[in-house]
């Protein structure tokens, strides 16, 4: 790894966390078009499960279809437009039907009946299928993409390709969920991600089990930076008492069971992979001034299912930590929307907010 240097950069110009214009822009460069973390395979164990997922104005239904196919759908049926799913996740026994006029699709998205339309001139039923959204699977996350022709994830996302190999993903599942909704702009809670220069006035519980400064990057540039932090206790993890909630993954080398690593994916979420378990951030933005955060604490189906298994230390610990560096974002936006506040300089343990910044820059130009 090489020595951490922000380049000198300051901080984004205040228009890019307050302007309408720079918001309108970053949904037509940034996020419609980006693989957007929207859930995991856990979340759909069986045919006809689905769940929602929400981007601007846009609702996504993830599902199983019949054949077991994993598939995404736009939310809405294609006669005028009414919302098809309305609660969050369930089960669909029978396909899709809307409650306005009795459309109904089979979980694939074909139309399978429009009542009284036969005698609509020109009028055929394969020509009015739910709307497909591009559908990504990486190590048993899913990732969502609203561009007509997406870059294919592998090109959007090169890092994350055979990394984590020694972490189960794919037979993870959330044993807890929490979402918070904070009044700042979305690109504050990765800018308060990337770095722990905050966290021994911040969190000290947080630097006693990783002291910040032992910490490096191993990922220094494009759409997922990142890297490890050492735990002072080798055979604990990031828990209210420093212990874990499961035994280690049993693939993770003897580095790996002595560290926490913590990565950005531009631009949806955050992952901290654990000894025992990996927490998930998605970052949703509601606008301008206005985040959803909704947190995954994964482990092993096994673990899970194992008598005494209790997530709460580890819950407690990262609900502290979040709700401290909410505040601390809150916080941060107010002083931005000064009319006096301008961008100050990052210290070289900012190095990936400087790279963030960078990609960010080079996404909205591009």
């Amino acid at each position: 790894m090489n020595p951490r240097t922000a380049r000198g950069q300051r901080m984004l110009a205040r228009e890019y966390f307050t302007s309408a214009e720079v918001w309108r822009v970053e949904q037509e460069r940034v996020f419609r078009p980006s693989w957007l973390l929207a859930g995991h395979v856990s979340a759909l164990p069986a045919n006809g499960n689905y769940f929602l997922f929400e981007c601007g104005g846009d609702s996504v239904i993830v599902l199983r279809d019949q054949s077991g196919r994993l598939r995404a759908h736009h939310n809405f049926c294609r006669h005028r437009g009414t919302r098809l799913c309305m609660e969050a996740r369930g089960r669909l026994e029978a396909g899709i039907r809307c409650a306005y006029h009795a459309w109904a699709y089979d979980l694939d998205g074909a139309l399978r009946a429009a009542p009284h339309m036969a005698d609509v001139a020109g009028f055929e039923r394969g020509d009015w299928g739910l709307k497909p959204v591009a559908l990504a699977e990486w190590r048993g996350f899913l990732f969502v993409n609203f561009a007509s022709m997406p870059t294919p994830f592998s090109d959007a996302l090169p890092n994350l390709l055979g990394r984590f190999t020694r972490w189960p993903l794919e037979e993870l599942q959330s044993a807890y969920q929490t979402v918070y909704e904070v009044e700042a702009n979305w690109k504050l809670f990765f800018h308060n991600y990337s770095e722990c220069y905050h966290c021994p006035g911040v969190h000290p519980h947080l630097n006693r089990l990783t002291p910040y400064r032992d910490t490096g990057n191993d990922l220094e540039e494009g759409s997922v930076l990142g890297g490890p932090m050492m735990l002072k206790n080798a055979d604990g993890s990031m828990t209210m008492n420093g212990l874990r909630c499961a035994p280690a993954f049993p693939g993770l080398n003897e580095a790996e069971r002595s560290r926490v690593y913590y990565y950005t994916v531009f631009p949806s979420a955050f992952f901290s992979l654990h000894p025992d378990y990996v927490l998930v951030h998605r970052a949703q933005p509601l606008a301008i001034d206005r985040t959803r955060i909704t947190c995954d604490w994964y482990f092993h189906r096994d673990a899970i299912m194992a008598p005494g298994f209790d997530a709460k230390p580890a819950v407690d610990f990262w609900d502290l930590t979040n709700r401290q560096d909410w505040a601390l974002c809150a916080n941060a936006y107010q002083g931005i929307l000064s009319s006096a506040w301008e961008p100050g300089p990052y210290s070289e343990l900012e190095s990936q907010l400087a790279a963030f910044d960078r990609h960010y820059l080079k996404v909205m130009r591009d």
